[in-house]
């Protein structure tokens, strides 16, 4: 009976050591690291990104813009055609009537 118990402590204790032994090894991945060429190549990404959306942005901004002056250049066309036809009717009619 002590042979059996002495046998199975020794398996229980090589058993946990293996297992601390392992757990404390970490495995070696190759290929995780990007390293320096890689980080450059993801900068020069970015920055590519980040270049189109500026791009859209302004494109869409001086779309917005465009539209607006087209719009406030025919408003202010309109109302100064409206005013000048109201003017030269009016100087028509007080030019007709004696004083």
């Amino acid at each position: 009976m002590k042979m059996r118990m002495s046998f199975h402590s020794i398996v229980l204790a090589a058993t946990l050591a293996a297992a601390g032994v392992s757990l404390s090894i970490q495995p070696i991945v190759y290929g995780q690291d990007p390293g320096a060429k890689q980080d450059m190549k993801q900068a020069g990404h970015d920055t590519k990104d980040a270049a189109k959306d500026a791009g859209h942005g302004t494109k869409k901004a001086a779309g917005k813009a465009y539209t607006s002056t087209k719009n406030g250049t025919k408003k202010a066309y309109n109302k100064t055609k409206n005013t000048t036809k109201g003017a030269v009717n009016g100087g028509k009619e007080g030019a007709k009537q004696p004083q």
